[in-house]
């Protein structure tokens, strides 16, 4: 029997796969529209799928951040969950998570190429190698201020069907009731936050990578970059990834507890949740964010780079001195 579904079904897989393919054989420009578009195509797919995956933690981590007597441990706040909601319960905000960090992703990386290559212009090769960690610090803080406008309504649901009990289980059920009752402000109320704890978060994120990678090529590596297998560079790159992780989850973990509390409650203020949580409490669930965030940013830097593999995209090399600096030195 002809199956008219079914043949619209393969046909589309074979466009998906024959665009894929033209855009692998297409030779892209560094720094032109294309080649930006497609970091940013790389940024989506790193940031939603990790963010997604690791949602049960996630939710623990928040819940420990906001309920603190009855999420004592990352263990014990798995065993309160699962007894509290099931197994599906560790699922619950993976749809706010998906659709925010996909946007996020995508003007995070796309941004931060596009900032960067024209902040190097600005400066010109000299400079912008001298000046290279501020370079790296000033293109990632200009692209996560775009990135967090589009995360913070997003993110705002998700916390709020993540760590208030009976207010709603899904997207589809939080969005209108977040709306109805508070207005457009509900959804950006956490802005300001965001910013305080994803800014220096991705500041480090992008310029501690950036030096690590060019570290572990210059002492660590035996070979030169270009001579490096894809493998090996990919290696690097989750390594880099995973010790950026680190340093910028320890950057951003106040904040990060205060965003988790002010999107669960109705009408608080920043300044108002450090007041009540003090310095100790801010640093709640420092552990289980590290565990988080270190392995959540190796694989973001990974499949980034894996993205720009497959897709062909050229891959400048480590930042090295221009030569007529080589030859002034």
């Amino acid at each position: 029997m002809d199956d008219p579904g079914g043949r619209r079904a393969l046909q589309a897989r074979s466009v998906g796969r024959g665009w894929l393919q033209a855009v692998r054989e297409a030779s892209v420009e560094y720094g032109s529209t294309r080649y930006l578009l497609l970091c940013g195509l790389g940024g989506m797919l790193s940031c939603c799928l990790t963010h997604t995956a690791i949602v049960p933690l996630h939710l623990v981590k928040c819940r420990m951040q906001v309920d603190p007597g009855r999420y004592k441990g990352i263990l014990s706040g798995f065993g309160v969950t699962v007894r509290d909601n099931g197994l599906r319960g560790l699922a619950r905000g993976w749809a706010p998570t998906f659709f925010g960090y996909s946007l996020q992703g995508f003007f995070k990386f796309g941004l931060y190429e596009v900032f960067k290559i024209r902040y190097e212009e600005l400066l010109g090769p000299e400079k912008a190698y001298a000046w290279r960690t501020g370079l790296y610090l000033v293109a990632s803080a200009s692209a996560e201020l775009f990135a967090d406008i589009a995360l913070a309504p997003m993110e705002a649901v998700k916390v709020r069907v993540q760590t208030q009990p009976g207010y709603a289980s899904t997207l589809r059920a939080a969005a209108p009731r977040m709306y109805g009752e508070e207005g457009l402000w509900a959804f950006y109320k956490g802005v300001a936050p965001l910013w305080l704890r994803q800014i220096p978060y991705t500041m480090m994120k992008f310029a501690c990578f950036e030096r690590t990678v060019e570290a572990l090529y210059k002492y660590a590596v035996p070979k030169p970059q270009s001579q490096c297998t894809k493998a090996k560079q990919l290696g690097v790159t989750f390594v880099a990834g995973y010790i950026a992780g680190v340093f910028c989850t320890i950057v951003s973990h106040p904040a990060d507890s205060v965003v988790s509390v002010l999107n669960k409650e109705k009408g608080g203020t920043a300044l108002g949740v450090l007041r009540r949580r003090g310095f100790v409490g801010v640093w709640k669930g420092l552990f289980a964010r590290i565990l988080m965030i270190g392995t959540l940013t190796a694989l973001q830097w990974f499949i980034y780079d894996l993205v720009k593999v497959y897709l062909k995209l050229p891959r400048p090399p480590v930042a090295q001195a221009p030569e007529p600096l080589k030859k002034r030195k």
